[in-house]
């Protein structure tokens, strides 16, 4: 596969559908799911689905009438692949940095430092 990029938004929206739902997935089902509540023409999905083809996140194969799409990135490397160019772009790659910035903007409670710590702990062992 190629080198991973960051998506459009509209492109993203598209892959959390196809990630939360079990392979293949239609444009009946992005539709049903995303589409009407965006105002989309059943085209536009076509046209993003496709674009995904070509950027490598979803194969295609053809149904009868209809092409099924099936993932190529797992939801879980594209966040890690998003997370990190965000924490470099914003933090130079200090995660104390990130984590700062949204306590003091209040994004974060004690709960959910409690979890963070937890989370930390198992992570050392």
């Amino acid at each position: 596969m190629r080198a991973m990029k960051k998506l459009p938004d509209a492109e993203f929206d598209i892959m959390k559908v196809v990630w939360a739902n079990e392979p293949p997935i239609t444009t009946n089902i992005i539709m049903r799911q995303l589409g009407n509540e965006r105002e989309w023409k059943a085209q536009t999905v076509i046209s993003l689905m496709l674009r995904l083809v070509e950027r490598g996140f979803l194969r295609t194969e053809k149904n009868g009438k209809e092409r099924a799409y099936f993932p190529l990135v797992d939801r879980e490397d594209y966040l890690k692949f998003e997370t990190g160019g965000f924490i470099k772009r914003f933090h130079e790659n200090s995660f104390s940095s990130l984590v700062a910035s949204l306590y003091n903007g209040n994004k974060i409670n004690a709960d959910d430092i409690e979890q963070l710590e937890k989370w930390l702990k198992e992570k050392r062992g």
